[in-house]
């Protein structure tokens, strides 16, 4: 009985990964969306509001951001290199939440918050099995056969 237990509880887990991941990404996706087909409306909107956090130029941050934004939220949404895709997205919403919104509200700022904080879980937590990388490292979807009897 423990053992089926402990493999609904591990598919119960792996679930709220994919939920996670799927989630937060997609999400994600349609900012970097946004950035990638109005790459220089995008450039030009924060280069007129001032937006260059790093000091990089507006080319180099947005270029950034869509990388950040749309290809690494792809890869979370996949669970593809699933941790490492998940740093350039910290990054671009600690910088967010901490420079670029530091003297909002709040309110302002919160999205940012969140994500930052979504996206280090999934740093911590990794993609689980229902990811393109549990099925590299051979686990999969885990089985759902009938415990066996005692």
């Amino acid at each position: 009985m423990n053992e089926w237990m402990n493999r609904e509880k591990d598919a119960i887990e792996n679930v709220g990964l994919a939920v996670l991941r799927v989630g937060a990404g997609g999400l994600m996706l349609k900012h970097g969306w946004d950035k990638l087909f109005d790459f220089n409306g995008t450039v030009e909107m924060m280069v007129k509001n001032g937006m260059d956090p790093l000091g990089l130029g507006g080319n180099i941050t947005v270029a950034l951001l869509v990388f950040a934004e749309f290809f690494c939220a792809i890869a979370i949404i996949a669970g593809l290199w699933t941790r490492l895709a998940s740093i350039p997205l910290m990054i671009a919403m600690a910088v967010a939440f901490f420079v670029v919104h530091a003297g909002d509200a709040f309110k302002e700022k919160e999205l940012a918050l969140f994500f930052l904080i979504a996206f280090a879980a999934v740093f911590l937590l990794g993609a689980g099995k229902y990811s393109v990388d549990g099925i590299m490292k051979g686990g999969g979807a885990p089985s759902h056969d009938a415990p066996a009897e005692e």
